[in-house]
């Protein structure tokens, strides 16, 4: 999956073949199939995975109410996430810059989107907010914003900066 993954990042989804998968992986196509029934199938795999990651962190003892330490504790992870799988990222942003593509992964990212949605539109309606929708929608739009622009230039990125910022916006 990793070196799928790195493939799929670097060169796309459509121009990476199963071979090229295989052959950097030092494993047979066989045994890849053995695994995963396509490409489609493992790509599902990886972003479900990466998703995985990103959504145990949201509302961490699972009890449907955010709190500003979760929020807090989810806009770190989501640093510490960003920082440490940058092809993760690329993908991502490829699969939804992809209409065909996507529409292979819309049923795995659209249930775990619209559920934080929900969780966020909670909170902050519980804070006072006027249009939650739109407030939720903001932090999801400023933590794909982060995301993409540190892949573009992860040497410069202000990573700390920009994470206390968030913090001083949302934590408060």
């Amino acid at each position: 999956m990793e070196n799928a993954l790195e493939l799929f990042a670097s060169t796309g989804y459509h121009q990476t073949s199963i071979s090229m998968i295989t052959k950097k992986a030092g494993i047979s196509k066989g045994l890849m199939y053995n695994y995963f029934s396509s490409k489609e199938d493992l790509i599902r795999q990886i972003i479900q995975k990466g998703m995985d990651e990103i959504f145990r962190y949201f509302d961490p003892d699972h009890d449907g109410i955010l709190t500003k330490e979760e929020i807090r504790f989810f806009i770190d992870q989501m640093f510490v996430i960003m920082l440490r799988d940058s092809h993760f990222w690329k993908l991502y942003f490829m699969v939804m810059l992809q209409p065909p593509v996507f529409k292979l992964m819309e049923d795995e990212l659209r249930k775990p989107y619209d559920l934080i949605l929900d969780l966020l539109k909670s909170y902050f309606s519980d804070a006072g907010i006027a249009d939650p929708e739109a407030e939720a929608r903001i932090l999801g739009a400023i933590l794909d914003g982060i995301a993409f622009q540190f892949i573009l230039d992860p040497e410069h990125f202000p990573t700390e900066k920009i994470k206390n910022k968030l913090f001083q916006m949302y934590c408060q």
